[in-house]
């Protein structure tokens, strides 16, 4: 029996679903060897793109698929997943018992007080980080918050991508991590919700959301691309030089279908 390979590369935040979903889907394909590749959803969509060969991209920010791979490298993408960002936390975290959705700000600002994000140009998690925190600026009406929040965190090139962080959240390494609901959800972190209209969840505040911007390099190297805040989307695309479509396709559609819908539930994340 010859081994068939179908290499997925994923975001770090889909590692569980990932996994779930491998151990759900091969039983039906015994010849079949699955290799999963986790990364920031923006360097893995640039690994295409420098001409790394993988058969599934599934991406934390369904934008990527139109800024950087369609339609040169892959069709067409679905989106199946929504989430939010939330500030995760630890029983050992400075200030615990005291913060809240309305005060986060200024416990995450005092002195003794660590807090981290991951690394905007590999991460979603990352930009969109920055994102709440332009919103938060606006929304409290504090000018100023987003600059004094960037300079006051964790360097960002410590953690490249969200599920590096996750870890060192639930290692005590910092006392607050800006993540996905579904990271801490799944950690089983305790975590602080923030308002719908910076948490980057609701498309009825789109247009709110669209108001932030991160700067980032784009697929030419040395210039750059405005990226604006948008609610929290996932997709999933095949590469158009997959060595397996056939099987490629069959995956996603387990995803997508019934079966990965209870898998993303379990994982914390909202189907679409």
């Amino acid at each position: 029996m010859v081994q068939k390979t179908l290499k997925i590369i994923h975001a770090g935040a889909l590692q569980m679903v990932m996994e779930k979903c491998q151990e759900h889907f091969l039983p039906n394909y015994p010849d079949l060897q699955i290799e999963l590749t986790g990364v920031g959803s923006r360097e893995g969509a640039k690994r295409l793109l420098t001409g790394e060969k993988y058969d599934i991209i599934a991406l934390a920010d369904q934008a990527l698929f139109a800024e950087l791979l369609v339609p040169n490298l892959v069709n067409n993408y679905f989106i199946f997943a929504s989430d939010q960002i939330v500030i995760g936390c630890h029983e050992e975290s400075k200030g615990n018992k005291e913060i809240t959705p309305e005060n986060w700000t200024e416990v995450l600002l005092k002195p003794q007080v660590s807090f981290a994000r991951s690394d905007h140009r590999l991460d979603p998690c990352g930009y969109r980080t920055l994102m709440v925190w332009q919103l938060a600026e606006r929304f409290y009406d504090r000018p100023g918050l987003y600059s004094t929040l960037e300079a006051s965190c964790i360097p960002y090139s410590i953690y490249p991508k969200s599920i590096d962080l996750s870890q060192a959240l639930l290692n005590g390494q910092v006392d607050y991590a800006f993540l996905y609901s579904s990271e801490v959800r799944q950690l089983d972190l305790p975590f602080i919700p923030l308002t719908p209209k910076i948490n980057l969840s609701n498309p009825a505040y789109a247009k709110l959301y669209d108001q932030a911007s991160v700067s980032l390099e784009s697929k030419i190297p040395g210039t750059n691309i405005i990226i604006h805040g948008s609610p929290i989307e996932f997709a999933i695309g095949i590469a158009k030089d997959s060595s397996q479509p056939d099987i490629a396709q069959s995956f996603v559609d387990f995803l997508t279908g019934e079966e990965g819908a209870a898998i993303l539930e379990e994982c914390g994340l909202t189907p679409c």
